[in-house]
């Protein structure tokens, strides 16, 4: 799996439940469409973590990277329906940061052969 991992704030007067209902409308819409697998919201507990990183983090599991872009390129269309729920989470977080993670080891790594 590799897991597309978004950081972000909520925008100044933006209620949470506000964000977990545009959120779960765009990558539900995603998930059911089979252009991912699985996603999930987590929120810093207690204050506790690392502000640069946000109080929210979305993890987007793929099956592969292939997944991922074809995901990527119905998002980039720009068109309806995926726009307007794509624009009514954006539209709504702040400081946004993205990263990509996969599972490890990977599956098809051999060992006694590397050269480092």
């Amino acid at each position: 799996m590799d897991i597309y991992q978004i950081s972000c704030d909520l925008k100044p007067g933006i209620r949470d439940d506000q964000f977990v209902a545009a959120l779960d409308a765009y990558l539900g819409a995603l998930k059911s469409s089979g252009r991912i697998e699985s996603w999930r919201l987590l929120r810093r507990k207690l204050g506790l973590g690392i502000a640069a990183l946000g109080e929210f983090q979305i993890l987007i599991e793929t099956k592969n990277l292939a997944q991922l872009d074809e995901a990527f390129t119905a998002v980039s269309t720009r068109n309806e329906p995926v726009e307007g729920k794509h624009y009514g989470v954006n539209s709504l977080v702040q400081n946004f940061q993205a990263a990509l993670y996969r599972d490890f080891p990977d599956p098809h790594r051999q060992h006694g052969e590397e050269r480092f």
